[in-house]
């Protein structure tokens, strides 16, 4: 492996007085941390609702500074978006102080990608950009501090554009990693391989042949970044796929009437550079693919969502980089960052108990009229919660509808693991499947039985009596029938051992056996753009659902792949 160029380490000395002050805020958190949870989570409390106070949803709750914590839970309740849509439409309107207070200055609307409904838009203000890029650059540094020679090499970053629509008061909507990227200093800018401008492309094929084009021209990448570990498996299919192709480009400079479908971003001139082709092409013809190690020789690290579904794809992205650690980006969303891993290859995180005020309700009690709401400090480890936030967006005791495991304690906050939606729970006869049951199952079943799968999505089967089916994408052509029987039958078995009213329903006949039903490329591609086009969110932000407990889904995905139900249902 060539030695890093000395360009790359004179720029890594350059970003030394950035990194030390980045280095003492992430101390300062984790002294926090340690120390001072329930002190700070107050302190944010009475932050939040002295940054808001005056705002027309603040004056209808009788909310203001000073007011104690019962005080607070006893003019607002748990709620959803429903509470707070009224004064998010106002301020898309222009009313900007419906839900924000007057030095709180509204910069865009974040779009929600929910499962099953319509977007949401969520106001991003000045204090939640702050906190939000303050977060990110803590884990960051988090990662260089632990990776030698990681601050010299190039990032690779997959984002959605934060304009992909605006308010009727002009106000841009979108994703708000496109913002950051926007706004990002120079100097920091020339860590990135990808042009910012290709956030804007709209077609998902060119984008990411556009995204691996540049990608693949720079050798000294160091870490890829975007949110679901699909999305990179997504690009590295693609990289061979389009192996002669994007080496030819290379080569040539410019791009092919291919990556030209849609030119409607502006990129930078792309020069010839036939050395570069003449390495890949050797790597094609070594390996037979474009081994990602191969390519970018120097990467250390992968930043991906690790927890819930996203587990499901952890193990074969780890298998096609040789191994290389993962990092998970901790629990955010549209409304908010909520946790910050501290370690590779583990989903759990730190609350970032700085960041917003945060409340807790036992799992068991989600159906309670009267449920025990927590602190971030009264939780217990081993147990599951949904997490409420209230932000400096204007949310206030919002059931973000997340499932959360206390896997520790960091000091005195708590070390949280997403599990999964509280949505993606299913039950036909009171089982109460979670999505996060059904990734433990599959990667059991996968490690023991040898048969893989690239995707999987599980989902009732109303039969009678009722059941489930397992929807599978293979990673083989060439398993056979056989293999997909054992699957099944390995994936009943873990969710017989993981879930009591499972087995109990099973034994009694209640509901019938797991079925496992193969499923062609074209259901798949369906699947995600009709689930992009409905949530309103990006293909970036696509969270693929590991269980959809949505009874008419088996009707909808078999009729996308030409399959009559009724027959189906007759096998």
């Amino acid at each position: 492996m060539k030695p890093i160029p000395l360009a790359y380490k004179l720029r890594s000395l350059a970003g030394s007085p950035l990194r030390r002050r980045i280095r003492s805020a992430r101390d300062a958190f984790l002294k926090t941390a340690r120390t001072s949870c329930r002190e700070a989570q107050h302190r944010i409390l009475q932050e939040l609702l002295s940054l808001n106070s005056g705002s027309a949803f603040c004056r209808d709750f009788g909310l203001h500074p000073g007011m104690s914590l019962s005080e607070f839970r006893n003019r607002v309740p748990v709620a959803d978006y429903e509470l707070v849509r009224p004064y998010v439409d106002r301020v898309a309107k222009g009313e900007h102080h419906a839900l924000l207070g007057r030095h709180n200055r509204l910069l865009m609307f974040a779009m929600t990608s929910g499962t099953t409904a319509e977007s949401r838009l969520i106001p991003v203000t000045d204090r939640f950009l702050s906190d939000y890029r303050r977060g990110w650059q803590i884990w960051g540094i988090g990662a260089y501090s632990e990776h030698d020679h990681l601050p010299e090499l190039n990032i690779v970053q997959v984002a959605s554009s934060h304009r992909r629509f605006t308010s009727d008061d002009g106000t841009p909507c979108g994703n708000i990693s496109g913002l950051v990227v926007s706004m990002q200093n120079p100097i920091v800018r020339t860590l990135y391989s990808i042009p910012a401008s290709l956030m804007d492309v709209k077609t998902p094929a060119v984008k990411r042949h556009m995204i691996l084009r540049f990608a693949l021209q720079d050798p000294m990448v160091g870490m890829m970044i975007t949110a679901n570990p699909s999305t990179l498996l997504q690009m590295m299919e693609q990289a061979t796929a389009d192996a002669e192709l994007l080496i030819r480009e290379i080569h040539n400079g410019g791009w092919t009437t291919i990556a030209a479908d849609q030119p409607p971003v502006k990129t930078p001139v792309l020069r010839p550079n036939p050395s570069r082709a003449k390495e890949l092409e050797n790597i094609l013809a070594q390996h037979g693919k474009l081994l990602p190690t191969a390519c970018w020789p120097w990467m250390k690290l992968l930043g991906v969502w690790c927890g819930g579904s996203c587990a499901a794809y952890i193990r074969r992205l780890r298998e096609l980089c040789n191994g290389l650690p993962v990092r998970d980006h901790g629990l955010h969303a549209s409304e908010g960052r909520m946790t910050l891993p501290l370690e590779d290859n583990q989903p759990a995180g730190v609350l970032e108990v700085e960041t917003h005020f945060f409340e807790f309700i036992p799992a068991e009690e989600a159906d309670s009229t009267q449920p025990t709401v927590l602190e971030a400090h009264e939780l217990l480890e081993g147990r599951e919660y949904f997490i409420l936030l209230t932000t400096s967006s204007g949310l206030y005791r919002y059931n973000i509808r997340d499932v959360v495991r206390c896997v520790g304690f960091y000091g005195s906050t708590p070390l949280l693991e997403f599990r999964h939606k509280g949505a993606h729970i299913s039950s036909i006869t009171g089982e109460k499947l979670a999505e996060s049951q059904i990734v433990e199952s599959m990667r059991h079943a996968e490690a023991s039985t040898g048969v893989h799968t690239r995707l999987f999505t599980l989902t009732p089967m109303w039969d009678s009596p009722p059941g489930y089916v397992l929807f599978v994408k293979p990673l083989n052509a060439s398993t056979s029938n056989d293999d997909w029987l054992r699957l099944g039958e390995q994936v009943e078995r873990c969710l017989i051992e993981q879930n009591e009213e499972y087995r109990e329903k099973r034994a009694t006949a209640r509901l019938r056996p797991l079925k496992v039903q193969v499923l062609p490329d074209e259901a798949w591609d369906q699947l995600h753009v009709s689930r992009t086009r409905r949530s309103g969110g990006s293909l970036e932000q696509y969270k693929h659902p590991c269980l959809i407990p949505d009874p008419e889904f088996q009707q909808v995905f078999l009729q996308a792949c030409g399959i009559d139900p009724t027959e189906h249902g007759r096998q």
